[in-house]
């Protein structure tokens, strides 16, 4: 049945009778967020290309009681971010939270060795999947003045480490966007908030995403590139295991931002001193240097 508009987030701390959009919600941040949601009272709607562990993650919420609506949904395409508004709408109403998380990893090899694919295929998911959610969802929540965009950027989006060129370009134009629309909405004198989610290391399945690839866009690799990206695995996993933290965790940073209107939520105050450091060369005039997170 579709929901009557129930006023701000602003609730109490509750998120009771709000409808949340989560896309990349069938595992990682986007699950935790989707968890988080339905345990403060939400009405969630999980969006994810991998059907199965959709599946799994809509009837876990629903073993929790939460009402779910769980649509497969690549954000890569257009029509099926407008679809998935649509039948959002459709079911419940209205919406009034839309994190536009899904993403994909970075291959781990220099850009003069990447193929075009992975630009094409880690910017169409991770700037073009928020870009889509922005686009499909926006004029609703102008139309009754009220919600929340949340966009999942990264660290990466602040600082930019080697052999990770189309991910950093792609966060680097969330972060972009995001302060862009909110410059936008302001400007307007609109209610509907705005936030950028900037992780560091999070204990997530980011590192294996090439199970999603599309066929159309799969590469090969020699054996002297396969060597090298298995040195960055390892390199990767030694990192992770020294300051990682849960998407249980980083899904708490966000609900605590939406309901303090809060723009930048950032995960790991430990590499604020790289972001410090990047913007005063910046401001200096200087080189840039490689981040040491």
């Amino acid at each position: 049945m579709p929901l009557e508009n129930t006023g701000s987030l602003e609730n109490n701390g509750s998120f009771e009778n709000r409808v949340a959009v989560v896309t990349g919600g069938a595992s990682g941040i986007g699950l935790a967020l989707a968890t988080r949601f339905a345990e403060r009272g939400a009405k969630v709607v999980l969006a994810d290309v991998e059907q199965r562990a959709l599946a799994d993650a809509a009837d876990r919420l629903t073993d929790m009681g939460a009402d779910v609506l769980a649509l497969p949904t690549d954000v890569s395409s257009k029509q099926q971010v407008d679809d998935l508004a649509e039948a959002t709408i459709d079911h419940f109403g209205r919406v009034h939270i839309v994190c536009n998380n899904a993403g994909v990893g970075s291959r781990g090899l220099p850009i003069a060795e990447l193929p075009i694919e992975d630009f094409q295929w880690i910017l169409g998911v991770n700037l073009f999947g928020v870009i889509h959610g922005i686009q499909a969802f926006l004029p609703h929540l102008r139309a009754h003045d009220d919600g929340h965009i949340v966009n999942t950027g990264s660290i990466a989006s602040l600082v930019n480490m080697p052999e990770m060129g189309p991910y950093n370009t792609a966060k680097a134009g969330v972060l972009a966007l995001s302060e862009t629309l909110r410059h936008e909405l302001k400007s307007e004198g609109s209610a509907v908030e705005v936030s950028v989610l900037c992780p560091g290391w999070v204990r997530t399945a980011l590192g294996t995403s090439d199970r999603n690839r599309p066929e159309n866009l799969a590469v090969s690799f020699t054996s002297e590139q396969a060597a090298k990206l298995q040195v960055r695995r390892e390199r990767i996993a030694k990192l992770f295991a020294e300051d990682s933290i849960s998407p249980d965790s980083t899904a708490d940073l966000v609900l605590d931002a939406i309901e303090h209107k809060r723009f930048y939520v950032f995960t790991h105050p430990s590499m604020e001193s790289a972001v410090e450091d990047r913007f005063h060369r910046i401001v200096a005039g200087e080189n840039p240097a490689p981040p040491d997170i």
